[in-house]
């Protein structure tokens, strides 16, 4: 079974459904044991970093995301919940992370030409730096969906793909067991769902 973290941020139906399509089962859960006892482990989030944060945190179930991964359990972060992944982040003043990645959030404004939207909303192209598991299913051009104001830094070695966007963008990142997706998979078609279906295998 694979747990998608609850702590209150944003409508997930969209994701749980997604796993349901390629045959996953996967639960919306807040439950302390059932996400220690799932498979695997997906960290959603949309919003403000630090609203997400003092949630995740104040709900105790940080320590069990971080105690889970140290054990060996595959992690997905999605969007804002891959931004958790990291370190800290720099969204309105400083604030911490899980720590699991290497690296820092920072304002895409800082590396965007000044006539670039922010936020950065729309399907763009992934690229590859390296192979990972997570894109076995890929191939040829590949476009998800974007939708942030913040972006990954400082992480290069943990960079799986990066996107256009005035420059390269942090699209993808893994640490061993853990990964994080700042685009969409659950709004990116069947793009999406292939790596969904990537992780559920990992």
């Amino acid at each position: 079974m694979i747990a998608i973290v609850d702590y209150g941020v944003g409508n997930l139906f969209s994701l749980v459904s997604s796993f349901r399509a390629i045959g996953a089962e996967a639960k919306l859960t807040s439950d302390r044991k059932e996400i220690e006892q799932a498979d695997k482990i997906v960290l959603p989030g949309v919003g403000a970093f630090e609203d997400a944060a003092k949630k995740l945190f104040a709900s105790g179930l940080a320590e069990v995301v971080v105690a889970q991964a140290k054990q060996g359990k595959p992690i997905l972060g999605i969007c804002l919940g891959m931004q958790l992944l990291f370190e800290k982040s720099y969204e309105y003043g400083e604030h911490r992370g899980l720590g699991l990645i290497k690296g820092e959030i920072r304002p895409i404004a800082d590396v965007v030409p000044k006539d670039y939207k922010i936020p950065h909303i729309g399907w763009n192209k992934l690229e590859f730096p390296k192979k990972n598991e997570l894109f076995r299913y890929l191939v040829g051009d590949n476009h998800v969906y974007f939708v942030h104001s913040y972006y990954a830094t400082k992480c290069d070695e943990s960079v799986i793909a990066t996107t256009e966007y005035g420059g390269a963008i942090t699209a993808a990142v893994a640490n061993k067991n853990v990964y994080g997706c700042q685009f969409h998979p659950e709004k990116s078609g069947e793009v999406g769902l292939k790596i969904l279906k990537a992780f559920t295998e990992v």
